[in-house]
């Protein structure tokens, strides 16, 4: 398949997003049952929310780029009972809008007590919305990933690794970033993001490994004999059928050397995986905040790469016909 980069920037932006959330959400849930200390510093949680919608609505910007008529992406939510595009653009909103909320509540200090849990664990507002700002995240996720991993004929894709890989690697991201937000807002969370980004960096590398071991042992339900319902042993291609590029030719092959697409593989494994894994590790002995942010901003020029990969990777059966040409 052609990679889109509106898609790819829209698709890694979104998934750092929804990490960073669930990272703010995470340390807020176990200070608030005694499993650390308590934070009471709340512009951590705005500030953090504030960049989490901020990460989401650019990717969501960079979207419309895709689209061949933009003021017609309304329209895209119609099919919500059959489409994961349509739920995704219902998803989106709602996830952005749920942890505006959270952190707004956070902002005008809704944290007064509406009720007490049996073990004496005050309930606020501030954990109801991050309840529902969780749901909303994970639909997202669920959407964003059933988008390719739902198409049957892209072998590739079609696989429930595709959502796990998507969910782990928006989690391995966000919690990056909201360690080096820590790091640098100097709170004492730090080192409690960092643990838990370097455990889904590992997760996510684990099972991208997973899905590539996976994808080189498909074996093509196509082929030139079957394309054309002839049974013969040599069947060659001589010519496209046309003498120029189309659509076809565009938006389904990458046009690029197997030796790029190659390179680009280990390029994403190092970048997106190893390295962030190194310097957080680093991080857990160093106070500097500019170790946490050097991964974050590696990590995501190899999550660039990952999702292009992901995208190149995709051998559309059309291209049987259309990428034979002698």
């Amino acid at each position: 398949m052609h990679p889109a980069f509106s898609v790819i920037f829209l698709t890694t932006l979104i998934g750092a997003g929804q990490g960073l959330f669930l990272a703010l959400f995470t340390g807020q849930i176990f200070s608030q049952f005694k499993l650390m200390p308590e934070q009471h510093d709340s512009n951590f949680y705005v500030i953090g929310s504030i960049i989490a919608v901020g990460l989401m609505a650019i990717g969501l910007f960079a979207s419309f780029f895709h689209l061949g008529h933009p003021e017609r992406a309304w329209r895209s939510a119609a099919k919500w009972k059959t489409s994961w595009l349509s739920r995704e653009v219902i998803a989106l909103p709602a996830a952005m809008g749920a942890i505006s909320l959270y952190g707004a509540a956070h902002y005008f200090g809704f944290t007064t007590p509406l009720f007490t849990m049996p073990g004496g664990t005050e309930i606020d507002a501030t954990l109801l919305l991050g309840l529902a700002s969780t749901f909303t995240v994970y639909t997202l996720f669920i959407c964003t990933g059933m988008i390719y991993g739902c198409i049957k004929f892209l072998q590739e894709w079609h696989s429930p690794l595709t959502v796990i890989n998507f969910t782990l690697m928006g989690m391995a991201s966000g919690f990056a970033v909201a360690t080096a937000l820590s790091a640098y807002m100097q709170t004492d969370l730090t080192k409690f993001y960092a643990v838990w980004a370097i455990l889904f960096t590992v997760l996510a590398f684990v099972f991208r490994v997973l899905s590539l071991v996976r994808n080189k042992k498909i074996k093509p339900k196509s082929d030139m004999r079957s394309a054309i319902g002839v049974n013969h042993p040599n069947i060659r291609q001589m010519a496209q059928g046309s003498m120029g590029g189309s659509f076809n030719t565009r938006e389904y092959f990458h046009g690029k050397k197997a030796g790029f697409v190659r390179n680009m593989k280990y390029i994403f494994l190092v970048l997106a995986f190893i390295v962030p894994l190194a310097l957080l590790v680093f991080s857990l002995g160093a106070s500097s905040w500019v170790i946490p942010v050097a991964a974050v901003g590696i990590q995501y020029l190899g999550l660039i790469a990952e999702r292009w990969y992901f995208f190149a990777d995709a051998n559309h059966p059309q291209n049987l016909y259309y990428q034979q040409i002698s």
